[in-house]
């Protein structure tokens, strides 16, 4: 016999979790969460240093990018969360919410009423509960919990002294009036701890007996009757189970699983269903076209001493940090390694930045990226193109729902992205060139001395961008009148009732900054847009 509930939330990642708690705040409202990952808890999901540790293994799909053909045909590695909390729970923390001109943008450019930057503020306010800014642009109140840093490190410090040396001024609120500028991260912490939405939103809301989230669940496909999703197959520890939404079925699995599960349901190109063998139950072009994502691009140096986090890679350091940690909730281990950044100009001429730089307190933190020689410490500066002209996307693999899909964001493929980048390249190492990092640089290791024309920093380019974990746009909402909108601008799939797409998959188009909170703002608006409060 199937499950009925009124409303079924497939995907327990950042929007996922906040649709839960808004939704179940209506007592009479019958909410599922299915999430194909497991329970967030692993001590490191929890520490703010932990998100090194986490952009391979168990928490993630495992995914890796089809071969990008304008970047020394690489295979990519592609972490996408599989884990309760989705990305919150093992993204950098970073907090920023993009440039309002983003969201205007996607309101009078590209089809999309009421979501000018003026309609949805509200949105990002409720969800934040600053405990450092308040005023007009932030909130105090909300479930997200953000905080700056306890303590940042002294390369973090020096970095954004460096900055301001090569003329990019301190700025100490991204998320203010202003974005240029170079400062310290605010962080999605709260007493030393990450703040996921898991943490933030899901974890009150399974207080209420109207809520079942249920994990390891691998939804098969939306079931869809007489142009009605009206549930969801899905396997739970080798058990096939229906569901049964009497209201909505709500897509939150982010601009990878989204795109996949509405394919297998049937919900795509027709050409491309139809190859796989899927029988079509609407034709809709858009769905895993559109995909946007920013190339980051790191430079490291190596440090003439111990003076990065990297430090604690010896035993007897880490040992340390970890009992501060445990006993005064303090020290490195509060520190999401990503401490510093930047909004910068590659074009002078652009009307707001175009760049944005990620400086690392420690080298080869993350899978994939280059590191120093072994014993020493170094720090790391990553650059991307905020608004990239490049267009991926995600395909199906197979009918087989437990098949990964392949997914290609067709990096570089745009000539003007390649130029942005190889500008953030050349910034990045002049920073490193100023006087309050030089004192402490051994040697730039990454690109080193033989990197000096244009050609060479476009090959550099190739060879050491990767995905900075911020894909969008691949079921896009939009107009009527645009062909490639697979959402309305109330997220309502068309041509089909009952189903909403409600994560970073509906972005028109990619936002100036990373991605965590802009999709905790749309779970927000989508909550609103579900229960009628517009």
């Amino acid at each position: 016999m199937a499950e009925g509930y009124d409303y079924i939330i497939i995907g327990g990642g950042s929007s996922g979790c906040v649709l839960a708690n808004r939704l179940t705040e209506d007592s009479a409202a019958r909410v599922l969460l299915l999430e194909a990952g497991g329970k967030d808890n692993h001590p490191l999901i929890h520490m703010p240093v932990g998100f090194a540790k986490m952009t391979t293994g168990p928490h993630t799909w495992g995914l890796v990018t089809a071969p990008q053909k304008h970047a020394n045909n690489r295979e990519i590695p592609y972490a996408q969360a599989r884990v309760i909390g989705g990305g919150s729970s093992i993204n950098a923390e970073v907090f920023t919410r993009g440039n309002p001109a983003d969201y205007d943008r996607w309101a009078e450019d590209e089809g999309c009423d009421g979501w000018a930057f003026k309609d949805i503020q509200k949105y990002f306010l409720r969800s934040e509960g600053n405990t450092f800014l308040a005023g007009e642009w932030h909130g105090t109140e909300g479930e997200l919990g953000v905080s700056n840093l306890p303590g940042p490190q002294p390369m973090t410090r020096a970095f954004v002294q460096a900055c301001q040396q090569r003329g990019i001024p301190y700025n100490p609120d991204f998320n203010g009036a202003v974005q240029e500028g170079s400062g310290v991260y605010q962080t999605t912490t709260k007493n030393g701890k990450r703040c996921s939405a898991a943490v933030g939103y899901l974890r009150p809301a399974m207080k209420r007996g109207n809520l079942t989230v249920k994990t390891g669940c691998m939804v098969h496909r939306i079931v869809i009757e007489k142009g009605r999703a009206v549930g969801v197959d899905y396997a739970q520890g080798g058990q096939r189970t229906t569901a049964r939404a009497t209201s909505e079925v709500l897509l939150t699995s982010g601009a990878i699983g989204s795109p996949r599960l509405m394919m297998l349901s049937g919900l795509g190109p027709a050409a491309h269903l139809r190859e796989h063998g899927i029988e079509v139950m609407a034709d809709l072009p858009g769905v895993g076209e559109n995909l946007h994502d920013h190339f980051g691009i790191d430079i490291v140096a190596e440090l003439n001493g111990h003076q990065s986090l990297d430090k604690y890679n010896k035993l007897h350091w880490m040992i340390w940090a970890g009992a501060q940690y445990y006993l005064f909730g303090s020290g490195p281990v509060t520190s999401n390694v990503v401490e510093g950044g930047a909004f910068w100009y590659a074009d002078p001429a652009q009307p707001v930045p175009d760049l944005q730089f990620h400086f690392l307190a420690g080298a080869g933190a993350e899978a994939g990226v280059p590191s120093v020689p072994k014993g020493s410490s170094g720090i790391t500066l990553n650059s991307y193109t905020l608004r990239p002209k490049s267009r991926g996307t995600v395909r199906l693999r197979s009918s087989d729902p437990t098949a990964l899909p392949i997914v290609d964001p067709n990096f570089l493929s745009h000539p003007d992205d390649l130029k942005t980048s190889v500008e953030g390249v050349k910034i990045s190492r002049e920073i490193f060139e100023q006087a309050a990092l030089q004192k402490h640089i051994r040697k730039i290791r990454f690109p080193d001395d033989s990197v000096k024309t244009q050609a060479e920093y476009e090959a550099y380019a190739r060879q050491y961008g990767r995905t900075s974990y911020h894909p969008t746009c691949t079921c896009k909402m939009g107009a009527d009148s645009d062909p490639m909108a697979v959402v309305d601008p109330q997220l309502r799939v068309r041509g089909i009732d009952g189903l909403r797409i409600c994560d970073s998959s509906v972005m028109p188009s990619l936002v100036g900054s990373n991605t965590n909170a802009p999709t905790i703002m749309i779970g927000e608006k989508a909550a609103d847009l579900v229960r009628g409060n517009r």
